[in-house]
């Protein structure tokens, strides 16, 4: 028959040494998953028990957070399957009602729902409530006694010693690691302001956003969204677990979450693969998500997002609170990061303007006033060659007049304008790199690119283009640039797609030199199901270097 146990007395004399000793092993370490461990151990040596566990409460008091166990071996554990919930059974009743337990036989209690398949069998059970600074942590359960005879009083005291000496012990624990965990996402926060504020690479500064977002919350990915041109929020960043294809995709205005977020609310989802609000294309796999606005002095820039693993525990209220933190740190940064490249636009703009005039009112003045000069030597000269090569000249000077021309209207525009075909936009490209590069990249077409390839392949193609003419103008010291864009190739998966090559007669790719240019133009490929390679480039002996981009449509 089942035994619930009566107030208990002191140990006895005799256990003082032994009991001494547990309560010494129980609080050797700080570490709270090794401390609870340790617990586990130290209860079944003290009571003579095969199996320990602890189930750890859940914070809003819905079942076990946590549950570490000692006895089951590995085989047998993968056998059972899922750990207890503490949603029903006896586990479950002393969640709700913490009181101290002792059972003879296991099964005949009236609130035990049986085992799962596999589940060595246990008889005698021993339960015992862990409190930590006043509140209930959870419970320590034994079962069955070696030897086969039921637990008794005397095992029942001295366990809830230990219980008590355990609750100081994880207390200890748990400032440790909260201490522990400030520290983290204070060292992340550190690493974002420094990687926003450091003039490099804006994507790769929202990467690493994302990326630290991920690592200090333990989510399965973590990702950085913008508000969009159109309306709505483009996801900027990805930082995952496995491949995604959500970079660049963008949710739509009229989606619920992203009304919340763009009016500064933060938004907990306990399973995104279940929420109708969620995006089903997006969210299939993940479970606890933390969509967090990125806002500052009242305006939102954009919003992080951190979701763990379909299965996997919900966020505690300590990590609310440290990712809520968190994002008000990174919108401030972003904000400040905004500024600064603010006064670098303008500052661009300025020499923009600078270089346009100059080469408006100097460059080809000079040139036309050339060109007129050779026209009047190539009339007064009687000797045909020279008179063909005079013309000749001309000719070549009419047509860099003409690029000239070209190259000041590229500079007259503002970056941003109403999206236009792909082909348009990639002369774009290359005639605004013609200006610092001193020479313009030739290019060539293949295939319909701007009826085949798609907006989003097209706007991340676009930006490899122009990651990749910045890289050869930095570093490559090139004399001769080629720009292909093929929309007739194969992918190795059979997929039609569409690749961007770029070809210089620089210096190479330097062993051991950075790589985030390069790793951007990976990144952007992967997001999309391509690809990304860089190779000999057109120079003498393969001189220089060849990036090659590509992607689905």
């Amino acid at each position: 028959m089942p035994v619930v146990s009566s107030p208990g007395g002191a140990p006895d004399s005799d256990d003082v040494p032994r009991l001494l000793e547990a309560m010494r092993a129980v609080g050797s370490g700080l570490e709270l998953r090794s401390t609870l461990e340790r617990i586990c151990g130290t209860a079944a040596e003290l009571a003579d028990a095969r199996y320990a566990a602890i189930g750890v409460a859940a914070e809003d008091g819905g079942g076990l957070a946590e549950f570490v166990y000692q006895g089951v071996d590995w085989e047998t554990a993968r056998l059972i399957g899922r750990l207890p919930d503490g949603h029903e059974g006896l586990l479950g009743a002393l969640l709700r009602d913490p009181e101290p337990v002792r059972l003879a036989e296991l099964t005949e209690d009236p609130r035990s729902c049986g085992f799962p398949a596999h589940h060595p069998r246990m008889r005698g059970f021993l339960g015992v409530p862990i409190h930590v600074q006043g509140e209930i942590f959870g419970n320590l359960y034994l079962a069955e006694k070696r030897g086969g005879e039921p637990f008794d009083d005397h095992d029942l005291d001295m366990v809830r010693v230990l219980a008590g000496e355990a609750g100081i012990a994880i207390g200890n624990a748990r400032l440790y690691e909260a201490a522990k965990q400030r520290e983290r996402w204070i060292d992340g926060s550190v690493a974002v302001t420094t990687a926003l504020l450091s003039g490099g690479d804006a994507d790769e500064a929202l990467q690493v956003v994302a990326e630290q977002a991920r690592r200090l919350s333990d989510s399965a990915a973590g990702l950085v969204l913008l508000p969009a041109a159109e309306g709505g929020l483009e996801i900027v960043a990805v930082a995952s677990e496995r491949p995604s294809k959500a970079l660049g995709l963008v949710v739509p205005a009229e989606n619920e979450v992203v009304g919340e977020l763009l009016a500064g609310e933060a938004v907990f989802v306990e399973d995104a693969a279940t929420d109708p609000r969620m995006l089903s294309d997006l969210s299939g796999g993940y479970g606890p998500t933390m969509l967090l606005p990125l806002q500052s002095g009242g305006r939102v820039l954009g919003t992080l997002v951190m979701a763990r693993a379909e299965g996997a525990r919900a966020f505690s209220e300590t990590e609310r609170n440290l990712a809520t933190q968190f994002a008000s740190q990174a919108a401030l940064a972003l904000m400040m990061a905004e500024v600064q490249r603010d006064r670098e636009r303008l500052a661009v703009y300025e020499d923009r303007d600078r270089i346009a005039r100059d080469l408006h009112d100097l460059v080809i003045q000079r040139l036309f006033a050339t060109g007129m000069m050779l026209e009047s030597a190539q009339r007064r000269s009687a000797v045909p060659e020279v008179r063909q090569g005079v013309g000749k000249a001309v000719d070549e000077l009419d047509v860099t007049i003409q690029e000239i021309r070209t190259a000041i209207f590229a500079l007259q525009q503002e970056p941003a304008e109403v999206t236009t075909g792909l082909r348009t936009r990639v002369l774009r490209e290359i005639n605004m790199a013609a200006v610092p590069l001193g020479f313009k990249p030739s290019h060539h077409f293949v295939g319909p690119v701007d009826l085949v390839v798609g907006e989003l392949t097209a706007k991340n193609l676009i930006a490899a283009l122009r990651e990749a003419l910045s890289n050869a103008f930095r570093h490559a010291g090139a004399s001769r640039i080629d720009v292909t864009v093929d929309a007739t190739v194969q992918l190795p998966d059979g997929r039609p797609g569409v690749r961007l090559t770029v070809t210089d007669d620089g210096v190479g790719i330097p062993e051991g030199g950075r790589r985030s240019g390069l790793k951007n133009l990976a990144r952007r490929a992967e997001s999309l199901g391509g690809d990304s390679w860089y190779g000999p480039g057109s120079g003498e002996n393969g001189g220089g270097a060849s990036v090659v981009w590509e992607a689905p449509y």
